[in-house]
């Protein structure tokens, strides 16, 4: 288990040199990452690199390969009566304009998909209901797939993405915030035990626009979401929201990105996760860019991390690097810590019953993010997994069947 670390940083404060919290020395900045749409470009890692060292790659070794099929999930679209939906060859002059894929799982999704999903909000409508795309899983054959969600100028909207059943997927969303839009995109990551899921999210938000975006996995074997996000121009805010709970042998990657190159613009990264179980592993990396010309950036990225059993491992890696002194406020914290026998003590001695304490410590550490997530069907969805995820425990501590 990693242990808890705690950093704050506002106003000017220039770029660190030398390791980083994690004892790594980076190589060079992070907007020097490699990105390519040429698939040549980026080879296949073999887990000694930094942004694999954590990963599963043996496991995600079917989502490396040069040549995925489409036939192992389907995709369904419930709109909004103002949203339009289409299905698109992999030629339409509006897939990736999100930026280049920066990862080996990211290059290979965008070379090998044939038809993306396109989710539109047209220009100042605001939709009277969510819109949901259900992609589900219906053969273990590894498989590519593309979505598109483009809210244009002055739209609102909100779009959940719910992955279920079992698949082996490397999917790439796409997310376009145009001038003055309101876009909250839900992603649900709940799938059958021997999942194994890759997904590159690359978002991009307009002058005075707003995203929200969500990402919510219980579910699968192997699950990792890199989610980056970019302004293109002032004014605009980025909100990630991210709850987690892995069991044993699960694993779960979040690797976020945000690049401030606008002046005046805004985010805030809140990611929270729960483990339980031997062998469970949660990675969590948050890095945030402030670029020279981005000046007036107000930033700030939370993580914290609630190990429930021996044997689990959360690592949790937030880097925040700075180019200007300019800027509104910057920060980042990195919490990792047991489970608290003093609550619990305090609750059982109230008379509350060892089950229903545990219950309500957990409901408790993730009932801030819960709330704001907008979508009361995923919030229900989300008490009932972590409902059903401390009855595994429970089941644990008495030695009773689950």
């Amino acid at each position: 288990m990693t242990s808890t670390t705690e950093m704050t940083t506002d106003h000017s404060r220039a770029k660190a040199d030398g390791a980083h919290s994690h004892g790594v020395v980076p190589v060079g900045s992070r907007a020097e990452r490699l990105t390519s749409f040429d698939l040549a470009d980026i080879p296949v890692p073999t887990g000694r690199e930094e942004e694999w060292r954590f990963s599963p790659v043996a496991r995600l070794q079917p989502l490396f390969a040069a040549e995925l099929g489409d036939s192992g999930v389907t995709v369904t679209v419930t709109p909004a009566p103002e949203v339009k939906v289409e299905t698109v060859g992999r030629d339409d002059s509006r897939l990736g304009t999100t930026g280049k894929p920066g990862d080996r799982t990211a290059v290979t999704a965008w070379n090998a998909f044939a038809q993306s999903t396109v989710v539109t909000i047209p220009a100042e409508a605001v939709a009277s209901e969510v819109t949901a795309v259900r992609i589900e899983g219906v053969s273990t054959d590894a498989t590519a797939a593309h979505l598109l969600i483009h809210a244009e100028r002055f739209s609102q909207a909100v779009v959940v993405v719910d992955h279920v059943g079992d698949a082996l997927l490397n999917e790439t969303v796409e997310i376009v915030v145009d001038e003055g839009a309101h876009l909250t995109v839900v992603s649900v990551q709940d799938w059958a035990d021997g999942a194994v899921h890759a997904s590159s999210h690359r978002s991009t938000v307009g002058r005075d626009g707003r995203l929200k975006h969500v990402v919510v996995t219980f579910g699968g074997d192997v699950v990792r979401i890199t989610p980056d996000a970019s302004f293109t121009g002032e004014g605009a805010e980025v909100e990630m929201v991210g709850l987690y709970f892995a069991d044993t042998d699960q694993h779960q990657e979040h690797r976020l990105f945000v690049d401030h190159g606008q002046p005046r613009c805004k985010s805030r990264v809140t990611y929270k996760g729960a483990l339980q179980g031997a062998c469970a592993h949660t990675v969590w990396v948050g890095d945030v860019l402030i670029q020279h010309h981005a000046a007036g950036t107000d930033t700030y990225e939370l993580n914290r991390n609630l190990v429930l059993s021996d044997g689990a491992r959360a690592d949790s890696v937030p880097n925040l690097e700075i180019e200007t002194g300019e800027i509104a406020g910057a920060g980042h914290a990195s919490a990792t810590g047991r489970f608290d026998d003093e609550q619990l003590f305090y609750l059982m001695a109230r008379g509350i019953h060892e089950a229903d304490a545990r219950r309500l410590v957990v409901r408790g550490f993730f009932a801030e993010l819960i709330e704001q997530i907008g979508v009361p069907a995923v919030q229900d969805r989300l008490l009932a997994s972590i409902e059903a995820e401390l009855e595994k425990s429970m089941a644990v501590i008495t030695g009773q069947p689950a």
